[in-house]
């Protein structure tokens, strides 16, 4: 009898597992391919991008130029600003660009703020999109890892992006609607740890924590903010760090990540938009945290080595 009962609470067990796997796979497929995108302008005409000169941050700019938003550039360089503005008023030619030059690396919090509100003043901003982030130049141990880059990853990974929001918030809540979306990484959610990247990881879990609690503190403002989680794309960083020079199955150009990303905005806290990493991430859910660990750690030394073939660390 003791037996039977075993056997009936495993397959009683078994079967809810089984329910909630199918479950979770059906909705995943309806959130990444059938569930309609919201349209972005009932935010708002405008939209504020960072880091919107390269990579993903200009990919997410023209897609969202794409949907007839105005789009206030935010960077440091002004000469790539302009160049990227002509690029956007060339292709999309009813959609307006306004450019704020801001160095994350050497403005204050109040800095920043003061520039972006000067900079949105009159305009009807309704989404802020944080893409601007660093990474290490290279794997490292954290022991390794130069001063100069520890004080410019806090600075342009979590200064940025807290006062950035900090400064959109007062007009969306004065309007009671708006987007804020925060580009995290998969190093904050998806795995346990990212061990020789450990720095830029736990910068990107100070940006989860902040759009997950912000998503519960402002939702009754109408203001919906979300954390994205992509892993690889076909980016510079990714082309530094790893080496990746070709899209493939897993890794997206940034163009394709942008369309999956824009068609996310103010939907769930976290999310990761584009299917493949949506599938990396519901699969790693099952593998042993310390069989995940030992793999990145293993990755991030063959990195570093391959970086610095001479050096050593006991």
């Amino acid at each position: 009898m003791a037996i039977e009962f075993i056997f009936r609470v495993v397959y009683i067990v078994s079967f809810f597992f089984l329910l909630k796997l199918i479950w979770s796979l059906i909705r995943g497929i309806w959130v990444v391919f059938f569930r309609p995108a919201k349209n972005l302008k009932e935010y708002g005409t405008w939209a504020i991008v960072t880091g919107c000169t390269d990579g993903l941050g200009k990919a997410i700019a023209f897609e969202l130029a794409s949907k007839g938003l105005n789009i206030v550039l935010v960077g440091r360089n002004p000469e790539k600003l302009k160049a990227t503005s002509f690029e956007i008023h060339r292709r999309y030619k009813f959609v307006e660009t306004k450019d704020v030059v801001i160095d994350f690396l050497k403005s204050s919090g109040t800095e920043i703020s003061k520039l972006i509100e000067e900079g949105i003043e009159g305009l009807d901003v309704g989404i802020l999109i944080n893409v601007a982030g660093l990474n290490y130049p290279t794997a490292g141990y954290f022991h390794e890892v130069d001063e100069e880059v520890m004080h410019s990853l806090l600075k342009v990974n979590i200064d940025s992006v807290t006062w950035m929001t900090k400064s959109v918030l007062p007009i969306m809540i004065r309007k009671r609607k708006g987007a804020i979306v925060n580009l995290g990484a998969g190093s904050s959610a998806v795995i346990p740890s990212s061990p020789l990247f450990t720095l830029y990881a736990s910068t990107k879990c100070y940006m989860d924590q902040l759009s997950r609690s912000l998503y519960v503190e402002y939702k009754k403002y109408g203001i919906d903010v979300q954390v994205q989680v992509p892993a690889y794309c076909i980016t510079r960083m990714t082309l530094r760090i790893a080496a990746m020079k070709e899209p493939s199955l897993f890794i997206p150009t940034a163009e394709d990540f942008a369309r999956a990303s824009v068609r996310m905005i103010g939907y769930e806290a976290r999310c990761s938009p584009y299917w493949a990493h949506a599938l990396q991430w519901g699969v790693s859910q099952y593998i042993p945290d310390t069989f995940l660990d030992a793999n990145r750690l293993a990755e991030g030394i063959r990195r570093r080595s391959l970086r610095n073939p001479e050096n050593h660390i006991n």
